[in-house]
């Protein structure tokens, strides 16, 4: 076969594929109208800032708290004034019964769920050989075994519809890891590994799933630390000062509803002012 030959078989190949899947391509570049957001741990922090920014842009927002029922109410008013609409649920993300319910009343209230963004985490600090079980125990029981969990309800919802985002919060230290948090560095690695591994089981029924990696993001915590330890802090960041909430939030907003983010999955993105690269 001549060359000419080979080429014109090769490009008429390719214009019969391109055809066939074509149709599905125009889906996945059209938004979610009013899609549905569970966001937990939202009542303050980055779950709170991912929340408004969802609202903002429209979605119906299930906000989540663990103890702060008067702070997740305040939030779920900002985001209807704001042109979204939400409602509050309380749910301790280390029981499975709650995450249950959790979602079993965001589709009671809206038929479905679009999106999950998985934020609520703790701290139990220590260093390993001081650590005691039960600090190890409770961090991976929310920031990782919660996870898991919200993932599974979620995932039997859009799984039925083929379509669904999934974005899972970690932490720069389950990259680098950090002395005194083997607990919590262990829990956000394995979120970044089981995000891997959910966008790979899932892609099928067109779910998506990524990981956000926060940095050191301005909070009451940071506020509160002495300006001897700060000045350390700060220099290991190349942008030379903390992130906001609200940065955090603009990239989850745009992996959650952007129709630009719909070939993106199993991706780990830090936002950290160049802190790990």
């Amino acid at each position: 076969m001549s060359n000419a030959s080979k080429t014109r078989k090769f490009s008429t190949s390719i214009s019969a594929s391109a055809t066939a899947v074509a149709p599905e391509k125009v889906e996945s570049q059209v938004a979610v109208d009013t899609p549905v957001c569970v966001v937990t741990g939202s009542s303050r922090g980055i779950g709170k800032a991912i929340a408004l920014a969802l609202g903002a842009a429209g979605a119906k927002v299930v906000v989540n708290y663990a103890s702060s029922a008067g702070a997740a109410e305040e939030v779920a008013e900002q985001i209807k004034a704001s042109g979204g609409d939400a409602i509050v649920v309380g749910a301790d993300l280390a029981k499975a019964e709650d995450i249950d319910r959790l979602f079993k009343e965001a589709v009671a209230k809206w038929g479905t769920v679009d999106v999950l963004v998985n934020n609520a985490g703790i701290t139990r600090d220590g260093l390993i050989m001081r650590m005691k079980l039960q600090q190890w125990q409770d961090v991976i029981d929310t920031n990782l075994t919660g996870v898991f969990l919200a993932i599974q309800a979620a995932t039997k919802v859009m799984g039925k519809k083929k379509k669904g985002r999934i974005i899972n919060i970690s932490s720069v230290v389950g990259v680098t890891g950090n002395a005194g948090q083997a607990n919590y560095s262990a829990a956000k690695a394995g979120v970044i590994g089981l995000t891997k591994t959910v966008a790979r089981e899932f892609a099928a029924r067109n779910i998506t799933c990524n990981a956000v990696a926060p940095g050191f993001i301005a909070s009451d915590m940071t506020a509160a630390i002495d300006p001897k330890y700060e000045e350390a802090i700060l220099g290991q960041i190349p942008l030379k000062r903390y992130g906001q909430p609200e940065e955090v939030a603009g990239l989850v907003k745009f992996l959650a509803t952007d129709p630009a983010a719909a070939y993106i999955t199993g991706q780990t993105f830090n936002i950290d002012g160049g802190m790990v690269m």
